[in-house]
């Protein structure tokens, strides 16, 4: 697994949006706008970055990662977004959950040899 697929974040505090769904049957446009809405979402003042992940079954988590919760809420106004939203409702996503998380502590690895789990 290559480390470019892990968002670069600052030192916390910051936010993460946890949006975890479950796709229904076929593409119906859901690809490319994924890819825009990424796209935009990077574009957005407080963007810090993404994760997403999903299993041939179609359960998916995307994790973006933002500055502080004025910026999510910025974001969620966001015309294009809201689009793309209503289409998750109406036409992608079975069933989805949505989460905001302060992030306080932050670390990476693996760990050093000889430090323990």
């Amino acid at each position: 697994m290559s480390a470019e697929r892990f968002a670069r974040t600052p030192a916390p505090p910051y936010y993460a949006v946890i949006f975890a769904n479950q796709r229904r049957d076929g593409d119906h446009g859901y690809g490319a706008t994924a890819d825009r809405m990424v796209e935009l979402a990077a574009q957005q003042p407080g963007y810090l970055g993404i994760e997403s992940t999903r299993d041939a079954a179609g359960f998916g988590i995307t994790v973006s990662y933002w500055e502080s919760e004025a910026d999510i809420a910025a974001w969620r106004r966001n015309a294009e977004h809201s689009v793309a939203r209503q289409h998750g409702r109406d036409e992608w996503y079975e069933h989805f959950e949505l989460r905001v998380a302060k992030v306080e502590r932050a670390y990476g690895g693996p760990a050093a040899r000889g430090e323990g789990a």
